[in-house]
C-alpha cells in the first residue's frame, strides 16, 4: 500500500527525522484537530523510532486533561481552541514524554463548530523545547474545508519543528 502522504511531505518528514536524530533529540506531538496527522507523517519514515517518542491525540477536553495535564480551569476560561491551551498541551507533552521538543495543535477544522470569535480555520499551535521557551502561533486559514484546514495545520506544525532545530 502506498503512503497516504505525498512526496514533498515525506521529504520534509525525512529531513526532520534525520536532523533530530543527528542531534540525539526526540519529538512528541499533542494533536487535537489534526487527529494524529503529525505523528502519522513522522512515523511513515523508516528510522523514526529513534526520534519519535510518542503522539497524543487529545481530541476531547477530557483527553487534554487526562493525557497532558491541561487544567480544566484553563479550558473553561479560554476554550480548547486558544493560545493558552496550545501552550499547555505542548508543555504537557514535554512533561509526559521523553521528548526534547513537542508541537501542539488545537483548532476548528470545520465544517461546523466555528463561531464569530473562533471561526472555522482558526488553529493555535505551540512548540516547546525542554529547558527553553514555548512558542505559540495562531493561524486563520479560513473555511477551506476540513481536509485542507487539517493539511494546512500539518504544514504549520512541520514549520515549527523545523524552526526549533
Amino acid at each position: 500500500m502506498p503512503s497516504p502522504f505525498d512526496a514533498p511531505l515525506l521529504a520534509r518528514a525525512a529531513a526532520l527525522i534525520k536532523a533530530y536524530a543527528a542531534r540525539g533529540e526526540m519529538l512528541a506531538a499533542a494533536e487535537s484537530c489534526t487527529g494524529g496527522l503529525v505523528s502519522a507523517l513522522l512515523t511513515e519514515i523508516a528510522g523514526s523510532s529513534a526520534v519519535v517518542d510518542r503522539g497524543f491525540v487529545t481530541y476531547s477536553n477530557e483527553a487534554k486533561q487526562d493525557m497532558l495535564g491541561v487544567s480544566g480551569a484553563l479550558l473553561i476560561a479560554h476554550g480548547a481552541v486558544s493560545e493558552p491551551v496550545a501552550r499547555a498541551m505542548a508543555e504537557g507533552a514535554l512533561a509526559h514524554s521523553r521528548a526534547h521538543v513537542t508541537v501542539a495543535i488545537t483548532g476548528v477544522a470545520g465544517p461546523g463548530g466555528g463561531s464569530v470569535e473562533k471561526p472555522v480555520g482558526l488553529v493555535h499551535f505551540a512548540c516547546a523545547r525542554r529547558g527553553g521557551e514555548t512558542q505559540a502561533v495562531e493561524r486563520r486559514f479560513g473555511d477551506l474545508g476540513r481536509a485542507e484546514v487539517r493539511r494546512a495545520a500539518l504544514l504549520c506544525a512541520l514549520d515549527l519543528l523545523e524552526a526549533r532545530l
